[in-house]
């Protein structure tokens, strides 16, 4: 793979890792894993996010399971530390690649 990627490419491709690294670290399997949550921005700030997220955390609670989710935007952050997620590695930070902050929610009694 190192030779069909320039050096700049290999440094971005090389993130993936990092974040199977960080979840495989914090969140072993298995784990819930949060994919895609999204919000029209008029709907935001009414508990729309949280609605949705309800089911699958309640049901990794029940399981005694992690979640796990990855975020592109540095807002994000504390909107899902209310939640109960803390970041567990920020892949691309200072290597030139994106920046994700892979985020970790224990199981929650």
């Amino acid at each position: 793979m190192d030779e069909l990627l320039e050096p700049a490419a290999r440094r971005r491709f090389t993130g993936v890792d990092a974040v199977e690294e960080a979840l495989e670290r914090h969140a072993p399997l298995p784990r819930w894993y949060l994919g895609v949550l999204g919000v029209d921005p008029e709907g935001q700030r009414q508990g729309w996010g949280a609605r949705l997220m309800k089911p699958i955390l309640d049901r990794a609670d029940a399981e005694g399971l992690p979640v796990s989710l990855e975020t592109v935007r540095e807002p994000n952050v504390a909107y899902y530390r209310r939640h109960g997620f803390e970041v567990a590695g920020v892949p691309g930070a200072g290597g030139g690649g994106p920046v994700c902050w892979v985020m970790v929610r224990p199981p929650q009694s």
